[in-house]
């Protein structure tokens, strides 16, 4: 089993940015991508970012490409989403989530775990 609990989700400003956090726990995530993924209402979730645990290896969907970046930190074991530009066609609940391998893991049904969401709106 793996939890995953996410932060930093917030009201922003076109042109603004934000950081999301996932902290994750439990089993070892060493043949696992972690990724982030964003549902609007009334639209199905969508794949954002995500990166190999283990290699580093990031993956980014076309319509974030230049302005977000996935990272991890080992020790903390917590992915992060800096999300710069942000767009209101980004605003979103966003989740993360652990795969299954790291093979297509930009599909959403190679995860397994997911954590709870956090709102982001992007709004003057």
């Amino acid at each position: 089993q793996v939890q995953l609990v996410e932060s930093g989700g917030g009201l922003v400003q076109p042109g603004g940015s934000l950081r999301l956090s996932c902290a994750a726990s439990g089993r070892t995530l060493s043949n696992s991508a972690l990724g982030w993924f964003r549902q609007a209402p009334g639209k199905e979730r969508e794949f954002v970012a995500a990166i190999t645990w283990s290699g580093g290896t990031t993956y980014y969907a076309d319509s974030v490409k230049g302005r977000f970046t996935i990272s991890r930190d080992h020790a903390k074991n917590t992915v992060y989403l800096q999300m710069n530009s942000l767009k209101p066609e980004d605003t979103a609940v966003y989740y993360c989530a652990a795969s299954r391998g790291i093979v297509a893991v930009t599909t959403v049904a190679r995860y397994g775990y997911w954590g709870q969401g956090t709102q982001v709106t992007v709004s003057s």
